[in-house]
This record gives C-alpha cells, sequence and structure tokens, in this order.
C-alpha cells in the first residue's frame, strides 16, 4: 500500500514541478558551486541522484546533552506534567512533524534543515541528520506538512516542497520541487538580515499559508504600497504548485507563528514594535477569520498603541484589534492549538505559544511556553505554562521558538539558544 501512495504523491509532485527551474543564487559562492548546486535542485526534480555524501549524525550524548537535562531541571509546570530532552538540533527553530510516521522536521536561520528520528519510539530521538544535504539552502526557518505529506521548506525568498519527504529522508537524495522560485517570494531588492526567518501552514482549503515579515522596526511610508502589494507584512497563500498567489493578510509587523483552528480560521503571533520602552507596546495574538483583513501596522505598534511615526496620520477603519494581548517584549513565536489526547481537557483546542524572550527591554521577560484558552472562537487571558529558561539575574538558559503536538499527544518544544527540542508530557489523570 506504501508504494501505491508513494507513487501517488511522486506523480503528483512531477507534475506539480514541472517547468520549474532555480534562479538560486548562493551568497558566497563562487559560480562554479552556485551552478553545482543548482544542477543538483534540477536533478531532484527528475529524481536523479546527485551522489551526495548523507549529512553526519548529531550527537546525541555527552557533555551538551547532560547540561541541557540539568536545565530541564528547573523548569516549572503545571502538576501531572514533565519536560525531558527529546533531541539536540543546532540552531532548532521551526519545527513539523510528519503526519505519518511522526518524523520531525526542524528549521534553522542558518542553512540546514534538520530530521529527527526516532525509531524504536522511545520518546527520544535516535538520529538527527541534516536533511536533503545536497540542496543549498538560505535561511530555510519554515516547514510544514500537509495532511498528505508533502513537506513544505520556505527559505528567506524560495519555497520548495518535498513529496513523501518522511520516507525520503534517509537517502541524501530526495524527490524535490519549487514551488516559488528564488526571488519571486519577495522582491529580491527588499531582502533583509531582519524579519527574515519564514513561517508557514498547509490550510484546510490545501493552500500554504506564508508569513512575511517587513525588516524594519517601523518602515517608511513610501514602502507601504510596496508592501501591501507584495505582502510584505503579511500572509500570503498560494497553491500547492505555487500558482494563484494572494495576499491573505495585511498590517501585520513580523509574525513568527501561524496555525488553524478547528474551525478552519487563522491566528497567528506578532511581534511589535520595539524602542518605546519596557512596558509598551504589547504583543499580539491574533484572528484572521476572512481574506482581506488589515491588522492594524504600521499605525498601531501592538494592541491599541499608536506608533510615533504614524500618530497624526489616521489608521484604516477596519483595522482588526487583537484578541489577546501578550506580555510587552516577550518575542511571542511560534504557537500551535494542542489537538492531542494526552493532556487533560482543560488544555485541549487551547493555544500553546513559545516565548522567546527580550532583546531590548532593560527587565528581560518571556523565554516560557504560555497557554491560553480557546472556545467558539474566544480566547482566555494568556498565562505561562513552562518557564524557568530565564533566570532571575536575567539570563537565558534557553529560548523557546515553537511548538508542536507530536502523534502521542505530547508538545514538542524548539529551542534555537540551546539548540534543542524538548518533550512535555502528561502523567496524570487526563479526563
Amino acid at each position: 500500500m506504501r508504494s501505491v501512495i508513494l507513487a501517488a504523491l511522486l506523480s503528483s509532485a512531477a507534475v506539480a514541478t514541472s517547468g520549474f527551474a532555480t534562479s538560486a543564487l548562493a551568497q558566497g559562492a563562487s559560480p562554479a558551486e552556485t551552478k553545482a548546486k543548482a544542477d543538483d535542485l534540477e536533478k531532484l526534480q527528475g529524481f536523479k541522484s546527485t551522489n551526495t555524501a548523507p549529512a553526519p549524525e548529531i550527537p546525541q550524548t555527552g557533555r551538551k546533552a547532560d547540561a541541557i537535562r540539568k536545565t530541564l531541571g528547573r523548569i516549572k509546570l503545571p502538576e501531572g506534567f514533565k519536560i525531558d530532552l527529546y533531541a539536540i538540533v543546532p540552531d532548532a527553530r521551526s519545527i513539523a512533524v510528519g503526519p505519518n510516521a511522526g518524523v520531525l522536521f526542524v528549521g534553522t536561520r542558518k542553512t540546514k534543515v534538520y530530521t529527527v528520528t526516532d525509531r524504536d519510539k522511545d520518546r527520544v530521538a535516535d538520529e538527527v541528520r541534516a536533511f536533503a544535504p545536497g540542496i543549498d539552502f538560505k535561511i530555510p526557518n519554515g516547514v510544514c506538512f500537509s495532511k498528505d505529506g508533502v513537506l513544505t521548506v520556505v527559505e528567506q525568498n524560495r519555497v520548495l516542497s518535498f513529496p513523501a519527504a518522511e520516507f525520503f529522508y534517509e537517502n541524501p537524495d530526495v524527490a524535490a520541487g519549487i514551488v516559488v522560485k528564488q526571488g519571486e517570494l519577495i522582491p529580491a531588492g527588499e531582502e533583509s538580515y531582519n524579519h527574515t526567518a519564514r513561517v508557514c501552514r498547509v490550510g484546510p482549503d490545501g493552500k500554504t499559508y506564508i508569513a512575511l515579515g517587513q525588516p524594519y522596526n517601523v518602515p517608511a511610508p513610501e514602502k507601504l504600497e510596496l508592501y501591501r502589494t507584495h505582502g510584505i507584512g503579511g500572509i500570503v497563500r498560494v497553491d500547492a504548485d505555487g500558482k494563484n498567489r494572494e495576499v491573505y493578510a495585511t498590517g501585520i509587523r513580523n509574525s513568527v507563528g501561524i496555525d488553524f483552528a478547528a474551525d478552519k480560521t487563522l491566528w497567528f503571533t506578532d511581534n511589535q514594535v520595539d524602542g518605546m520602552g519596557d512596558d509598551k507596546p504589547p504583543g499580539e495574538l491574533n484572528h484572521a477569520t476572512k481574506a482581506g483583513e488589515n491588522f492594524g501596522f504600521p499605525w498601531f505598534g501592538g494592541g491599541a498603541v499608536r506608533t510615533v511615526e504614524y500618530k497624526d496620520q489616521t489608521p484604516p477603519a477596519d483595522a482588526v484589534a487583537p484578541v489577546a494581548e501578550l506580555p510587552p517584549h516577550a518575542a511571542d513565536l511560534g504557537l500551535t492549538f494542542y489537538n492531542g489526547k494526552q493532556f487533560p481537557q482543560a488544555y485541549r483546542g487551547g493555544l500553546f505559544i513559545a516565548e522567546h524572550g527580550s532583546w531590548n527591554r532593560t527587565e528581560p521577560v518571556g523565554a516560557r511556553i504560555m497557554f491560553a484558552p480557546v472556545s467558539d472562537g474566544k480566547v482566555g487571558a494568556p498565562k505561562p505554562f513552562a518557564e524557568g529558561w530565564l533566570t532571575g539575574d536575567g539570563e537565558y538558559l534557553g529560548r523557546p521558538v515553537d511548538v508542536a503536538v507530536l502523534l502521542d499527544g505530547s508538545l514538542l518544544v524548539s529551542d534555537d539558544a540551546a539548540g534543542a527540542v524538548y518533550r512535555i508530557s502528561y502523567e496524570g489523570d487526563a479526563r
């Protein structure tokens, strides 16, 4: 049966990606190296070997693992919950759990995507390796799966797809397709080192939703029309083959966390304006109920707080306010609806949110996992669920980035400072 499903997926991918060619330019690479990488991706689209050597395994034991487990002993959780080291993954950022075998794919802000395999299902990783080592990734932060097992990787300015990634990942050569060519996700002239870590989700409509952070603290007025047109500072969606691109939402400063609720509506975090003081503006949890909504940036810096730059301008009359405010400058990133059954009923259908922690606050906050109950589209006050990575002296022992539900109903948490993925499980009565 698997071979039949796999053949169908590959056939679909071949149709979807035929005619695409990469124009990727590897920064710092020689012309020969750049051409070789481009040729390798073209080979993978045609299911041909690149003769790339397997990536080395990332060690899962030793001093680093011991030190991380010591830190986890400090983490405070509600009664009945526990946290363990799931995997050591360098620079771990956005995470996506494969829908078939539960293989974990981990994006980074560097040049690699990693696979995490738990072969014996003891809920600890047995093997961590770089995925598709023959591909020259550039900031492949965004990873997400479709229900039928196609992995999407969103880079700074390109989108790739990998059908049946859970079954191909062990081979350096993987079936690959180009969804959006290099330089066509945003105009090449708008590429920046700031707010360039994309995130994605495949929606209930089968389209891929991608959040595109705008590069400024607050952009100049002359940038607004360009950004609105391309969905920079917003969320765009495309078909699985990259066609029918649409700007789904605007007025967003820099969202690094999006997910769909059971009612098929989109929720997302938004990192708000820096430099306005320790206690303003608040972070945002937003709820998009239809295409075309504007969420108020740059007229609003967060919540109802007006930006200095746009305080004398009239904001859009239809600007959508956040459904919940989050602590100022906590850097709310990844979020996920809890759709498992392992945790108690009070958590089911609610939102877990990863707070990365402050960088420009005199007294840091964040570096924790928040939880907000959600019912009938209404959200309760977000409260700390897992905390302890930020010491009383303001030192970060870890910085959570993303959250995802494992197939057994436990919660995975990525941490790019420690270079790790944690697993939070529940051992009490889940009724």
